[in-house]
């Protein structure tokens, strides 16, 4: 059985960051050592919340114990997502770094969890200078959606060319995978749901239906996305087969949250999915 350490905020109430990503990840069968970096009641989109951020110093406390029973050997992948503060980072790349002195086939997936304020997503000053100037260049897998591939590039993005530039661009800067999760409306098909997955053997293209939601869209897609792919990496699947069955997985649980009428991503209900989806979209190389 494959380990992650999934460093990243917790809800109590909903689905986002580890709670969005750690029982999917399980039901693949890959265990996660969750370390979180916020507690809130409720995801920041809803308007107000209260909770507080993890002290910085926790995070490598954490680690260091972890190391001190011996078990960061053991350790398979180290997912971080949402940072509650811009110098929690240093902690994260130091437990990389330790994690991998320990395990050098140990994976590190960058989440790069930016501030959206269309959706209310709120992020700390400095966060994203962070994941753009230290946290990509450590990557080894890093999954923006179309804002953080603008903030990661500096480019613009305007449109699918534009997206594959800059897709190349951060495959200069380290990391050996770029899953883009969500291309928003400069895909090929603004009425599709569109992602991208590149590696150094090409670039890989999908599309699934967008789910219209009445109000808001759910929160935690970007999560539960990342948490997948990874979970099917670490299990052996390549990375097309990862690519195809986390776009199916999360269209599945997108299309049992929009039947439900819920807000909150409907996980549980939708676990046999994640586990056997019933979508069957398929990604088509273009690069």
């Amino acid at each position: 059985m494959k380990n992650v350490l999934s460093i990243q905020s917790h809800v109590v109430y909903g689905y986002a960051g580890n709670k969005a990503a750690t029982f999917p990840m399980q039901l693949l069968g890959v265990d996660i050592w969750a370390l979180n970096t916020v507690q809130f009641s409720n995801h920041t989109q809803y308007g107000k919340w209260k909770g507080m951020v993890v002290p910085k110093e926790q995070i490598g406390e954490i680690v260091q114990g972890i190391d001190e029973i011996e078990a960061l050997s053991e350790c398979d992948a180290i997912l971080s997502g949402y940072i509650g503060a811009a110098e929690q980072g240093t902690e994260i790349l130091a437990a990389v770094e330790k994690i991998k002195a320990k395990n050098p086939n140990a994976l590190y997936f960058c989440d790069p969890v930016m501030g959206h304020p269309d959706k209310g997503c709120i992020v700390a000053p400095g966060v994203a200078e962070f994941l753009r100037d230290f946290a990509m260049t450590k990557a080894d897998l890093i999954a923006p959606n179309l804002v953080e591939l603008r903030e990661l590039t500096g480019l613009a993005v305007e449109n699918f060319e534009q997206a594959l530039n800059a897709i190349n661009v951060i495959l200069s800067k380290g990391p050996k995978r770029v899953l883009v999760k969500h291309l928003s409306k400069v895909g090929k098909d603004p009425s599709q749901f569109e992602m991208l997955l590149a590696t150094a053997e090409g670039i890989w293209h999908i599309r699934r239906p967008l789910h219209e939601f009445v109000g808001r869209d759910p929160v935690g897609v970007g999560d539960l996305t990342s948490g997948l792919f990874l979970a099917n990496l670490l299990n052996g699947k390549s990375d097309l087969d990862a690519f195809e069955h986390t776009a199916n997985a999360v269209n599945d649980v997108m299309s049992v949250t929009q039947q439900s009428g819920k807000y909150e991503l409907q996980i549980i209900k939708a676990r046999e999915f994640i586990v056997k989806p019933q979508s069957q979209y398929k990604a088509v190389k273009i690069a």
